[in-house]
């Protein structure tokens, strides 16, 4: 029962699927996680001649919904001139499988490895991981070569999340689930840019503020407005700058 409930807390995916209604040319991707689980992704490619052409954000997602809950984000990341590629883990959307820590890891290595197989360079990958998914784009940080890595309203581990949001429960005790960002950012050599709310009720602020102290240089915070999910709608201009920022800081512009 104890194993049951964690899973259920941790992975909440939605199996409609919706055709994407963005005005934008969007690539319906089937393809292999690294253990062969078949999965689903959609990929939006940058405006032709825009200055960050080469490069590809890839967005590991929260744990609720699909990829096709997310239009209002891959809007305003195109809106910065660079190719965005949204992928369903196992279990979520027109992925196979259920969902599981180690296999969301393969998932994303397979979206990694999808990505260099259409030209990306690995160095032009930025992994860009949204509270659940900042646990998976660490560990593909940690595992492979990217160019920059974006935790964006993350925790440091599913542990100190879950012991935040079930204090009546022995949460420490009984988690198998881990996702130990904090852990991971140590290893991890590459641009790291932290990004949360203090308004965030779901993933404390000081958890963002431990993951900074404990990632290499170079790094940046960047504080946003709004709760967990809000940002695109309370604060988009000020969340594009933060981004824009860590781009132009630590990636090259095309001729």
């Amino acid at each position: 029962m104890l194993r049951w409930f964690e899973h259920k807390q941790v992975y909440v995916p939605s199996r409609a699927m919706e055709t994407c209604t963005l005005d934008w040319p969007c690539e319906d991707v089937d393809f292999d996680a690294s253990d062969g689980c078949k999965l689903n992704g959609w990929f939006f490619p940058a405006v032709k001649n825009a200055p960050r052409r080469e490069l590809v954000l890839l967005l590991m997602h929260g744990n609720a919904g699909n990829i096709c809950t997310r239009l209002p984000f891959y809007e305003a990341w195109l809106s910065l001139g660079l190719n965005v590629f949204s992928f369903d883990y196992r279990g979520y959307g027109a992925s196979a499988g259920v969902p599981s820590e180690q296999g969301t890891y393969d998932d994303a290595l397979g979206a990694h490895a999808w990505l260099e197989k259409k030209g990306f360079l690995p160095r032009n990958v930025i992994a860009l991981g949204k509270s659940l998914g900042g646990g998976i784009a660490s560990e593909l940080a940690s595992r492979t070569n990217v160019g920059g890595l974006i935790l964006q309203s993350t925790f440091t581990s599913i542990a100190d999340a879950g012991a935040h949001l079930f204090p009546f429960l022995p949460v420490r005790w009984m988690n198998r689930i881990r996702y130990a960002t904090i852990e991971k950012l140590p290893q991890i050599r590459v641009p790291v840019m932290i990004i949360h709310s203090r308004d965030d009720k779901v993933i404390p602020f000081q958890h963002a503020q431990r993951n900074y102290a404990a990632a290499n240089d170079p790094k940046m915070f960047w504080e946003i407005r709004g709760g967990h999910t809000g940002v695109i709608e309370t604060d988009r201009a000020h969340y594009l700058e933060g981004l824009k920022l860590f781009l132009n800081a630590n990636f090259t512009a095309a001729e």
